[in-house]
């Protein structure tokens, strides 16, 4: 599937090229809070606990695994200021910024899906 001139083309290496790029897109974004956590730090860099309080429901063990994750992929930089107790911020790099459109245009279907179902 590739667009041209807002016309969708169906070949079979269109398809192939699409489905690798979508893998390659959900291996690193995969899971329900990868993108929640992007969304919460895209209004600044956070602690830790802030960051926790503010993506509901998540773990403080998953949040850290997912913050590893999120960085060894350059989503996301950490920052150790060195004082008592040490502070540690977590912030979006500007690459994550590459996510902007796609968290928009995910936003915005999930609203129509929403008011769809609710519509029945």
């Amino acid at each position: 599937m590739v667009k041209q001139k807002d016309k969708v083309i169906h070949t079979k290496s269109a398809c192939d090229r699409s489905l690798a790029g979508v893998r390659d897109a959900l291996y690193v974004l995969n899971g329900k809070w990868k993108l929640p956590i992007i969304i919460a730090l895209s209004e600044g860099p956070s602690r830790f606990k802030d960051l926790q309080r503010r993506v509901e429901g998540i773990t403080p063990k998953l949040l850290s695994k997912e913050l590893k994750e999120l960085e060894q992929n350059e989503f996301v930089v950490r920052h150790v200021y060195p004082q008592t107790p040490v502070l540690v911020e977590y912030e979006l790099t500007e690459y994550s910024r590459s996510l902007d459109d796609i968290i928009q245009a995910m936003a915005d279907w999930g609203f129509q899906h929403r008011a769809r179902i609710q519509s029945r």
